[in-house]
């Protein structure tokens, strides 16, 4: 990764593996566009004990996230399965700290989306992504979600909402992507990689 190019920030809790291989396709459309880089970051599993600890370098996928990987970014994806139709506790927790970024305005009117994944295909998929969208908007983010211009948006029968891509995972999680859903995540990542560059280029002129 160049230290000279903005990135864009994937941050993304999965637990059987659907919302890291949504990541993976919203990493490569930020990555279509020259001149940004995606970059994925994950968070750690929270326990109801507190003396149950991970590792700091995760077993595979993606290095857990810090505050400097938000801090810096040029745009952010959060991700996350459906819990109950909110975000998963993990990614809850470490959107819980960052505070100190909050106070600091770090996050303002940089471009801001959100994606998910579900069990069953009425599971939460936009009460997730509507959720998911309050903390970035405190941050004073700004949201993009999926316009109609991509035309899988009528097409698909499992994922995909205006308000973010969506992946239906089936009852054993274990469903992949299908080719609408591929093509909504790609888009998506596309779209903010855009925006991060534009939106970037205003944030220098007003400074």
């Amino acid at each position: 990764m160049s230290a000279s190019l903005p990135y864009v920030l994937i941050l993304y809790y999965s637990r059987h593996g659907a919302t890291r291989a949504m990541a993976e396709r919203l990493a490569a459309g930020v990555e279509s566009l020259r001149g940004v880089e995606a970059r994925l970051r994950t968070v750690p599993p929270v326990s109801a004990t507190c003396e149950a600890v991970d590792p700091e370098i995760p077993d595979e996928g993606a290095v857990y996230a810090t505050l400097d990987d938000l801090r810096h970014c040029a745009g952010l994806a959060i991700g996350s399965p459906t819990r109950f139709g909110n975000m998963a506790a993990p990614l809850k927790h470490f959107l819980d700290g960052t505070s100190e970024l909050w106070l600091g305005g770090a996050l303002i009117d940089k471009p801001a989306t959100a994606f998910t994944s579900t069990s069953s295909l009425h599971g939460g998929q936009e009460a997730t992504l509507l959720t998911m969208l309050v903390p970035l908007l405190h941050h004073g983010m700004v949201y993009a979600g999926l316009p109609y211009s991509e035309t899988e948006l009528m097409e698909t029968t499992s994922g995909g909402t205006p308000y973010g891509a969506s992946h239906l995972a089936g009852k054993r999680s274990d469903l992949p992507l299908d080719e609408h859903e591929r093509s909504l995540a790609y888009a998506q990542g596309r779209r903010l990689a855009r925006l991060a560059l534009a939106l970037s280029t205003l944030r220098e002129s007003d400074s």
